[in-house]
């Protein structure tokens, strides 16, 4: 279980610019959950991710993962057992090295590196392995390098890639937000089939309300740094796209837009 207690998070502290972000928040995210996150621009999305994977810090609060507190754990360590791709396909993988490479550098993650070869020869056949599993023919081209790959072949392989060692979550930022509809679909098909699988504790980002709707056992709709939507279950099955956008209306017109 991620559980976030009485977060505080404010941006530019002591400035005439500064900006709560969080007062006083507190989520539980339960094991085996996908929660699907929405909301306008500014409503804390991505900030929320930011510091359950320890990308920025908090003010006050704090975070723990199945009752170990994780608070002051820095990034690097957090990974360890967080697993997050991003919007931009070019920040889940490395670009001037082959597929073999990054597949290699995904499957050692948490390990000590000393001088010993990179790569496993004897783990190509895995790496093939998981590969055929998007169904992309990239088990075919280990060499190449993914910097020639098309931004849902470099997702597909963020999205194999942080999920190769064994993690407690994963996180989705915006993961679809950067490609075409099509290729869209496929690495949304792609991920929900990763995450029943490998029963992955999901939090995922979008701006796609049908997404929000199809995928996912919670929704959360955040607004100014608090959820105002949480419905889990039989609650988040009945929800539709038009309730959502009313909620979004209704906000806008509250804020004068």
């Amino acid at each position: 279980m991620l559980e976030l207690s009485h977060i505080e998070k404010y941006y530019h502290a002591g400035t005439v610019n500064e900006m709560c972000m969080f007062h006083d928040f507190s989520m539980k995210i339960t094991e085996g959950e996908f929660v699907s996150v929405v909301g306008s621009n500014g409503s804390g999305k991505t900030s929320l991710l930011n510091i359950i994977c320890g990308s920025i810090p908090l003010d006050a609060g704090t975070i723990a993962i199945n009752g170990t507190d994780i608070t002051r754990m820095p990034e690097y360590r957090r990974q360890k057992r967080i697993g997050r791709v991003y919007q931009n396909p070019a920040m889940g993988t490395c670009p001037n090295m082959t597929i073999l490479e990054n597949m290699s550098l995904a499957d050692n993650k948490g390990k000590l590196f000393d001088l010993r070869w990179g790569t496993n020869k004897r783990r190509i056949d895995f790496y093939r392995e998981q590969l055929s599993f998007l169904g992309l023919g990239l088990e075919d081209k280990l060499d190449v390098k993914v910097g020639v790959l098309s931004g849902g072949q470099r997702q597909a392989m963020a999205l194999l890639m942080s999920t190769m060692t064994p993690i407690e979550f994963l996180i989705l930022d915006e993961h679809t937000a950067a490609l075409d509809p099509k290729t869209a679909e496929i690495i949304m098909e792609l991920t929900g089939r990763v995450v029943r699988e490998k029963h992955l504790t999901t939090i995922m980002v979008t701006h796609n309300l049908r997404y929000a709707v199809e995928y996912g056992s919670r929704l959360v709709m955040m607004h100014q740094g608090t959820m105002i939507i949480d419905k889990a279950g039989d609650e988040k099955a009945a929800i539709q796209i038009e309730d959502i956008l009313d909620k979004f209306n209704e906000i806008s017109i509250e804020c004068g837009n």
